[in-house]
């Protein structure tokens, strides 16, 4: 009997702690949208986002090419200007719901687009430099881990240098 009380005391957290049935059927349904490449990014449309003073590099995101999708990823063109005058272009996506980052295309210095050979969703992590992911993720696409609700709200945060 003592054996059976333990066992069973044993079990019970475990069952405690099982999810829900459907709990995490959006996880496991969760489909992309297609992401469409937008124009190539003209000066004028370019935000200024500050990433850290370690970094010399500028970091600018294109307002036209933000968008938030039904699937729940924000998808923008970034700028990143180094000191020495190079430019690289890239159009990535953030998907809130699991902190992920996604590279979908560069940018070519004649503006056109270059699909990305390795094209998957990769952990968003914390860096010292060149932490842009990061920043968008926490300050303007995700704030507390939740999509922002529209591209303009997006763009709006930008703008500011900051969430409300």
């Amino acid at each position: 009997m003592k054996k059976f009380l333990a066992l069973l005391l044993f079990a019970l957290p475990l069952a405690a702690s099982a999810a829900e049935p459907g709990q995490f059927e959006e996880e496991r349904s969760w489909t992309e949208i297609e992401a469409k490449l937008p124009p190539y990014p003209k000066e004028e449309n370019l935000l200024p986002l500050f990433v850290s003073a370690a970094s010399d590099n500028k970091f600018f995101v294109d307002a036209v090419s933000i968008s938030v999708g039904e699937d729940g990823v924000a998808r923008y063109t970034m700028i990143v200007k180094s000191p020495a005058g190079a430019d690289n272009v890239s159009f990535e996506g953030i998907r809130c719901a699991t902190r992920e980052k996604k590279l979908y295309a560069f940018g070519r210095k004649e503006g056109s687009w270059s699909r990305a050979r390795v094209s998957r969703w990769e952990p968003i992590r914390y860096q010292d430099i060149n932490r842009h992911h990061h920043v968008l993720y926490d300050d303007f696409f995700c704030p507390n881990g939740i999509i922002v609700k529209s591209a303009q709200d997006a763009v709006d945060a930008l703008r500011r240098g900051f969430r409300p």
